[in-house]
């Protein structure tokens, strides 16, 4: 995993300098306090590459054993579309997002609802639907 620059700004287009944003969540020093910066950590771990993460923020009855990230996929950008549930005091939530990327000459959109679940204060992806 190469991670950017902690001053230039984070991959899920917050807004925020890497380090404030979804830095602090991959490095363990902090914990996604919703489900949308769960959400916004994933999106920055699969295009840093970074599984330990994806692994780890994965509940774990949803789980895979490991996970085949490309590094050809380049993830271009994260439209947020709308939360349910998700805050700080729920226990679970969606989001739905659509996350851009090319692929090699081909470029697309993947359209998802996420389902999350917080346990003992930490928020986890459960899974998604897919939408067209």
């Amino acid at each position: 995993m190469t991670a950017p620059i902690d001053s230039a700004n984070c991959l899920c287009l917050s807004g925020e300098p890497y380090s404030q944003c979804c830095g602090r969540f991959h490095s363990g020093q902090a914990q996604a306090a919703t489900a949308e910066q769960l959400m916004r950590s994933r999106y920055s771990a699969f295009a840093l590459l970074d599984e330990e993460y994806l692994l780890r923020a994965h509940h774990r009855s949803t789980a895979p054993a490991s996970l085949d990230l490309d590094p050809a996929m380049e993830w271009r950008r994260l439209d947020i579309v709308g939360t349910s549930n998700g805050g700080p005091f729920d226990t679970e939530g969606t989001v739905e997002f659509k996350a851009y990327y090319r692929h090699g000459n081909e470029r697309g959109v993947l359209h998802e609802n996420s389902r999350f679940v917080r346990e003992n204060g930490r928020w986890f992806y459960v899974d998604g639907d897919v939408r067209a």
